[in-house]
């Protein structure tokens, strides 16, 4: 890369360290990010937080964490070798064996000696007058690149609501996105979980099998599906792994990453009744999210995705004993689909178990954590140990948990304050050389993560490549180019149902975010074509400068 060293040879005491592209994080984004601009001779530098690879599936170690797509789907794709020396053993990958996955991804392809472990970038500024980024970090480390990466996650901002006297419990209490390496034994205690979303609906089943007694403090029921997993036969897993570059491709290619999701061809409302309910049935025994996927028109049209959201819901009062519990736990406030759909095993079961107590907090809201337990509007809960399974600040919350700026000029919290804008979701215009792994804007979240993380990578990898080869060295992202693609997402979203749900696809669960749809909703393969052609038209809604 030209230049992109700097003149800088070595770095003194209180300078910052040259390299030509810093990476923030080390789950599959900075780790791919890492091996693919390493490849290319430039020279490295990662930084992570936690103390070992990971990401998501490093901090996230609850018990019952797993992944809500196919593991060998859910894996990396740019390595024949590595694809078929994995083996995994589940259907649906626990978390202990992904980040196992992570961690031999890490040293096949002796990624680790490029990474800071146990470090936090507090800030990043830069300079307009040598286009370069300067890094700080908590350990007081300072790093100076070209360019710089974010890989830093959508979903690792762990969100800890603000009830009063939060401090005050004398118990143990966890959130599910930090939790203890060493686990935790809830034998014999009372124990709390705040929140039903996809963590709370993993670890709520796991906690009951231990716990003497477990209750549940339930704001917004929501809809959760069978994964139906299972072990993962051999003859199996050999089958996909002899035809895994044509499965890859087709994933591309899919609406959200992931190959062999049925393609419907009849809306929901043009079936009748018994048809409706066979197909419905043939998807809940399948298992897993393809069930959104039985008609044309679920996320699409309200009357249709009704007739989905009442099969749903007649199964949550087949299997819940209780009909006042069953009644609770049938989501009735949103559209199926539109907040993160949910797999699990056992979850509505757990609630027959004895020692079991829904608590709905709709009716009675938390009013305070106490030394021993969680008061509501109407009861006094006595707890031994509260588990928060309250989610994340998604999409933004890492990115704006860092000081980015540019040397006295614009901040990326104030450029955001009204909701995140980007071009393609991989810039924001008025930051140079900055790229977002990822972010809003991109399908990110709404599809597999790891081939939308695969083709972002590649995208960033080219783009550098095409601007030493043009021998340039800044890129942003045009401001009218970007107001096109912010209105483009927008209007994308609005033909759909999801954004009438208060869903964290749109920060609604973080008091005082913007209301804004942050994914992109026109499918992977569609977006992988636009960037494509963005690309091969020389980066065109993009400045490139040799300054």
């Amino acid at each position: 890369m030209a230049d992109a060293t700097h003149e800088a040879s070595s770095a003194g005491e209180g300078e910052a360290k040259p390299f030509d592209a810093v990476v923030v994080g080390a789950g599959f984004a900075g780790l791919y990010a890492l091996f693919r601009l390493r490849a290319m001779g430039l020279k490295v530098k990662v930084y992570e937080v936690g103390s070992e690879v990971g990401g998501t599936w490093f901090w996230n170690r609850y018990p019952g964490a797993r992944c809500d797509v196919e593991s060998m789907q859910y894996s990396y794709s740019f390595s024949g070798e590595l694809e078929q020396e994995w083996h995994w053993t589940e259907r649906y990958a626990s978390q202990p064996e992904i980040l196992s996955y992570i961690k031999h991804a890490a040293d096949r392809f002796d990624l680790r000696r490029d990474v800071q472990f146990s470090t936090r970038v507090v800030s990043a500024e830069f300079d307009p007058q040598t286009s370069l980024w300067t890094l700080e970090t908590d350990q007081g480390d300072r790093a100076s690149a070209r360019f710089c990466i974010m890989a830093s996650g959508c979903l690792s901002a762990a969100r800890v609501p603000e009830y009063p006297g939060l401090g005050n419990f004398k118990g143990s209490w966890y959130h599910t996105g930090l939790w203890p390496t060493e686990g935790v034994d809830f034998s014999g205690k009372r124990v709390g979980v705040i929140g039903t979303g996809s963590s709370g609906i993993q670890v709520i089943p796991q906690i009951a099998k231990q716990a003497a007694h477990l209750h549940v403090f339930q704001r917004t029921a929501n809809f959760s599906l069978p994964a139906r997993n299972g072990p993962l036969e051999p003859e199996q897993e050999q089958e996909i792994k002899s035809h895994y570059p044509e499965l890859r491709k087709r994933a591309r290619e899919s609406p959200i990453g992931v190959a062999g999701v049925p393609t419907p061809t009849k809306s929901a409302i043009e079936a009748v009744p018994e048809e409706q309910e066979s197909t419905y049935q043939h998807y809940w025994d399948a298992g897993g999210t393809s069930f959104l996927r039985a008609f044309t028109d679920l996320l699409l049209n309200k009357q249709s995705n009704e007739t989905a959201a009442a099969f749903v819901r007649n199964k949550i009062r087949h299997v819940v004993r209780d009909p006042e519990v069953a009644e609770l736990l049938a989501p009735k406030d949103h559209f199926i689909g539109t907040k993160r759909i949910c797999l699990d095993t056992g979850y509505y079961e757990t609630y027959n178990r004895d020692n079991v107590t829904l608590v709905d907090v709709k009716r009675s809201p938390i009013k305070e954590i106490t030394e021993t337990g969680v008061r509501t509007e109407g009861s006094a809960y006595p707890l031994d140990a509260l588990v928060y399974a309250t989610g994340f600040d998604a999409m933004t919350g890492a990115l704006l948990n860092i000081d980015i700026h540019v040397k006295n000029g614009a901040a990326l919290a104030e450029k955001w304050r009204a909701g995140p804008r980007t071009s393609l979701g991989l810039m924001t215009a008025g930051f140079p050389n900055m790229f977002i792994v990822t972010g809003p804007g991109s399908p990110s979240v709404i599809s597999n993560m790891v081939t939308s993380i695969e083709q972002h990578v590649d995208w960033i990898a080219e783009c550098l490549a095409y601007l030493d080869t043009h021998r340039l060295n800044r890129i942003e992202a045009d401001v009218q180019a970007e107001d096109r693609w912010v209105e483009h997402v927008n209007e994308v979203a609005a033909r759909t149902l999801y954004p009438l749900a208060n869903s964290w696809y749109l920060g609604a669960n973080i008091p005082g975010k913007p209301r804004v749809f942050m994914p992109y909703l026109g499918g992977v393969g569609v977006y992988r074509q636009k960037c494509r052609d963005v690309a091969g038209s020389g980066y065109s809604g993009f400045n490139l400068t040799s300054q």
